[in-house]
């Protein structure tokens, strides 16, 4: 019967390490590898400009910017950044996703987009997009709408229904003439009256021309009205500038040709047809808001723990979806070592200077890896408690050993054995059952995480999957062993078995030896 109860202290303590070993090598294999999938098309930092503290939305010359960046101590390439939501028009369904840039010419972002496909359910994946509108997408993406490789989807930019938004509440306004009414009467009225022929010309004064008409102008053509007329108030506004500046008559001069001009845009304003230049704004914006219509040439296995681009597109498409022309929204930076991030970054900013922002992708994904540890911590902490509950059910063994052994007991101690003595007898018992348990719970977990993926492969068999693919983003659950730490969990339950053992110990050799040997 002892060795039955010892037997089963030994299982519960092997079965609480084996759990330790498996739980924590798996979320330090997931960490691993979402870190690796990351860093395959995720900059090492990604370099903005921001004059005065703001960061601007486009760099126009970015080249230059890159150039300079390749000269940052161990800076292997800097290319172009683009990133940022596009509606996908599939069929009937739309759905608004995530896209990123790839520069195709760089040799490290295709590689690394092509070590994410989903070569096992999509196997025609390719990571070539070309120049084209090919892109690859996120096997949620094709999931949810049933796509494949080959099948074509319609992109349209978020960008271009703002202009579309745009457009349509500058249609609902009423003409300059009557939105502005009071402004627009009283600057027109006041040039009307501020002419004064001058030996052929037309001048008007400085403060009249400056404070009573151009500025009032200019103030309506800065706010957001009908184009046709904001290009009138823009003709009227530059032919002013044009005007012949005489200091000391404190006095514009204008040519008869250019006062006509001026009194001419007046004259189109008051006369504009505000149906008529709606149904030209409308009519543009067929050139807007065309879709781009794109082939899809992969699928990437892509995971729900943590969020990654849906869509990954050559860096002149998502230049177009981005309304960026030819600039782009920053200078992704790769280096030898991903780890050196931060250091290179607190290098270049005084290399740089303060109107440049330097983003590491550990500060880029902080939160995510920050909650990954915290779950390991929960966990290792949750899990620990089995160890500790096969600590005490050895304490109860031992117990019960004490119980049936106390004749043994008083013979000892009527023999001259020490308190001591009989106390190491117990704790060795108990430290030997800490250190079999802990060396058995961790080669057994090694054994688990060594053929996790034909474990897996039976479980599926019985049509139960805990770790699906969909979820996880893995076929096969990654995992990582760490010497280190499985020696901290053979250490940690060594420790409880050997206290499990010493508290029996401890009233063991406290025992009356007279009433030991009487066996009361």
């Amino acid at each position: 019967m002892l060795s039955s109860f010892t037997l089963i202290s030994l299982v519960g303590v092997m079965l609480g390490v084996l759990v330790l070993v498996v739980v924590m090598a798996v979320y330090a294999g997931l960490e691993r590898d979402v870190k690796g999938r990351l860093l395959g098309f995720t900059p090492h930092i990604l370099l903005r400009y921001q004059p005065g503290g703001f960061v601007e939305n486009s760099m126009a010359d970015w080249r230059g910017a890159a150039a300079r960046a390749k000269t940052l101590p161990h800076v292997l390439t800097a290319t172009a950044f683009v990133a940022d939501n596009v509606i996908v028009d599939v069929g009937s369904w739309q759905r608004p996703v995530l896209f990123r840039g790839i520069d195709t010419a760089d040799p490290a972002q295709v590689a690394g987009i092509a070590n994410m496909l989903d070569l096992a359910n999509h196997p025609a994946s390719s990571a070539d997009l070309g120049i084209d509108d090919r892109v690859i997408i996120s096997s949620l993406l094709a999931e949810q709408f049933r796509l494949e490789v080959g099948d074509k989807l319609r992109l349209y930019s978020t960008r271009n229904f703002e202009e579309v938004m745009r457009a349509y509440k500058v249609t609902e306004k009423p003409p300059v003439r009557e939105a502005y009414a009071e402004v627009w009467n009283q600057a027109t009225a006041t040039l009307a009256a501020a002419w004064h022929e001058d030996n052929g010309k037309f001048s008007i004064p400085l403060k009249v021309l400056q404070a009573g008409i151009y500025d009032p102008l200019d103030r309506i053509r800065n706010d957001n009205i009908r184009r046709p007329e904001q290009e009138l108030l823009e003709g009227i506004l530059i032919a002013m500038e044009t005007a012949e500046k005489d200091p000391k008559a404190e006095v514009y001069r204008f040519t008869a040709a250019t006062k006509a001009s001026i009194e001419q845009g007046i004259a189109d304003l008051n006369a504009s047809d505000p149906e008529k230049m709606d149904g030209e704004i409308l009519k543009d914006l067929k050139s807007i808001v065309l879709p781009k219509e794109a082939v899809i040439s992969g699928v990437y296995q892509a995971s729900q723990m943590t969020i990654t681009p849906d869509l990954f597109v050559p860096l002149p498409l998502a230049q177009d979806l981005a309304g960026l022309g030819d600039a782009v929204q920053g200078v992704a930076l790769r280096l030898d070592d991903p780890y050196l991030a931060g250091p290179v970054a607190a290098a270049a900013r005084q290399t740089l200077g303060p109107d440049w922002s330097l983003l590491t992708w550990g500060e880029q994904y902080q939160g995510f890896f920050a909650l990954i540890n915290q779950q390991r911590v929960m966990m290792y902490f949750a899990l620990s408690f089995i160890v500790l509950v096969s600590a005490f059910s050895m304490m109860a063994v031992m117990f019960t050993v004490t119980i049936q052994k106390r004749r043994e007991i008083g013979v000892m101690k009527a023999l001259g054995a020490a308190p001591g003595q009989i106390m190491r007898v117990f704790l060795y018992q108990g430290m030997m059952l800490g250190v079999l348990g802990a060396a058995l719970g961790v080669g057994l977990g090694r054994v688990v995480i060594h053929f996790r993926g034909e474990i897996q492969a039976s479980f599926r068999a019985l049509h139960f999957d805990p770790f699906t693919a969909s979820f996880t983003g893995f076929g096969k659950l990654p995992a990582f062993n760490d010497p280190r730490e499985q020696t901290v969990i053979a250490i940690m339950a060594f420790i409880l078995c050997s206290l499990a053992a010493l508290v029996p110990a401890f009233f063991a050799a406290r025992s009356d030896a007279a009433k030991s040997l009487r066996n009361l």
